[in-house]
């Protein structure tokens, strides 16, 4: 079977690793929860989730749209993507797909004891899957993933949450031994939006 890879799909929104990340830019802005995500709520009436994962816990249950800043106007790249609380609370799940799933993936993000470290398992569509790390630095988030199965090496990604409640990604990929820019996306939250695959 010929493995279809990201670059060759869209080659346009290289690196498509990072597609799954993305969203943890939100993770800044929406640190504090509003009454409609359950801030009055005790404790003990949320659903359990790793200490290490609670940054995420704003995100949860939600859907956020993004069109990447160089597509078409005519045939724009939109990505999709669903946060959910997964494993008992252990991991973060995060769906996304392109385009009515012309791409797509399935991320977890974990608390990894050995590493001391928040760590993410991405699966796609086009068979390349990703293992990375993310940290907080100046109120971004960074991320950097190691890719097997792709064209493309590894991913590093800076996302920022802006005041109007977008928040603005930006990333890049080395590929040949070489730095190149990647996509550049604006999300949105989106509650009607589907993640869908094929």
């Amino acid at each position: 079977m010929k493995v279809l890879s990201c670059t060759r799909a869209f080659p346009f929104l290289l690196p498509c690793p990072a597609m799954a990340l993305l969203a943890l830019a939100v993770t800044l802005a929406l640190s504090v929860p509003t009454q409609a995500q359950g801030a009055d709520a005790p404790a003990s009436a949320q659903p359990r989730l790793d200490p290490h994962l609670e940054p995420l816990r704003p995100l949860l249950e939600k859907t956020w749209k993004g069109t990447f800043k160089n597509s078409k106007t005519d045939k724009p790249t939109v990505d999709v993507m669903r946060w959910e609380r997964a494993l008992n609370g252990k991991a973060v799940r995060i769906l996304h797909s392109i385009n009515d799933g012309s791409y797509g993936g399935e991320t977890l993000v974990i608390w990894d004891e050995a590493k001391q470290a928040l760590t993410t398992h991405y699966f796609t569509t086009a068979g390349f899957t990703t293992t990375g790390t993310i940290t907080f630095e100046d109120k971004k988030i960074l991320t950097h993933e190691v890719t097997k199965g792709s064209s493309v090496n590894e991913v590093r990604a800076t996302s920022e949450f802006k005041d109007d409640g977008t928040f603005h990604v930006k990333s890049e990929h080395l590929k040949n031994g070489q730095w190149e820019s990647g996509h550049e996306v604006v999300y949105r939250e989106e509650p009607t939006a589907r993640v869908i695959f094929r």
